[in-house]
């Protein structure tokens, strides 16, 4: 399909821009740069885990509108009891911290959302917070129907969704995105994963609300020594690349324009 014969009804809100940050100096260049809002993590090379009481605070203090990620380990999106308790603590304590919104996603074995989880972390949040936003994350691209999972996204409170499409990247999902977007319904659909600049306005002509990218770079901060762990490659960390940024900004206001 063509870009042109993708290209859905412009949404009824200027699309905006999502930067994924671990730290508050990545904020800091996001909010320099010209994002939107950040969607707070660590271990973003792991796909995100929710990040420190210290370090919300410290990202609210100097960023745009934060949204924390609130994810409890690794790996995949089906969790237990206890793993429920903590990511409800946890949501509590990171809006106590001055998040905006937050950042969740939970499936059941069967592939389909854990509406009975989302709904009561969508109920802790909003009621330690009324107007919090509420984001469900790519969980919902490992569901067995991503676009029939949008469809319900609404009757659960949501107010946004960030997803590939149920592809490895957005710019690969992106005809399963217009999709989704077509049954979101007030719902704000996100796009991301692997996310350059180059890719805004194909993704914004799918009718997705916003763009979400990590706009990342390796730090210089390579150790090169004894691994400190299972997946420590001695390469270094990753950083917020205002370049990136600045760029994916200037496709944001093209596309507007």
């Amino acid at each position: 399909m063509s870009t042109d014969d993708r290209r859905a009804p412009a949404p009824t809100r200027p699309p905006t821009l999502e930067i994924a940050v671990t730290s508050p100096t990545g904020a800091t260049i996001a909010r320099a740069a010209g994002a939107d809002r950040v969607e707070l993590c660590s271990a973003l090379e792991l796909g995100g885990l929710t990040p420190s009481q210290g370090l919300v605070e410290a990202a609210v203090a100097v960023g745009p509108p934060v949204h924390v990620l609130v994810r409890c380990r690794p790996g995949g999106f089906v969790h237990d009891p206890n793993e429920v308790d903590l990511m409800a603590r946890e949501l509590v304590a990171v809006l106590r911290s001055g998040a905006a919104g937050v950042v969740v996603g939970a499936l059941r074995r069967d592939r389909t959302l854990d509406t009975d989880t989302l709904a009561r972390f969508i109920d802790v949040a909003r009621s330690e917070v009324p107007g919090a936003e509420v984001t469900l994350h790519r969980a919902i691209d490992h569901a067995a129907d991503p676009v029939a999972a949008a469809a319900c996204l609404g009757d659960l409170g949501f107010a946004r969704v960030l997803t590939s499409g149920g592809a490895a990247t957005a710019l690969v999902g992106a005809d399963t995105i217009t999709r989704m977007v077509a049954v979101a319904g007030d719902v704000q659909v996100m796009a991301g994963a692997g996310v350059t600049p180059a890719d805004v306005p194909v993704l914004l002509g799918t009718g997705a609300a916003a763009v979400h990218l990590s706009a990342k770079r390796l730090a210089d901060t390579a150790h090169g020594g004894v691994p400190m762990g299972a997946g420590d490659t001695g390469t270094g960390h990753f950083e917020t690349d205002a370049e990136v940024v600045r760029a994916a900004r200037a496709a944001v206001d093209a596309y507007r324009a």
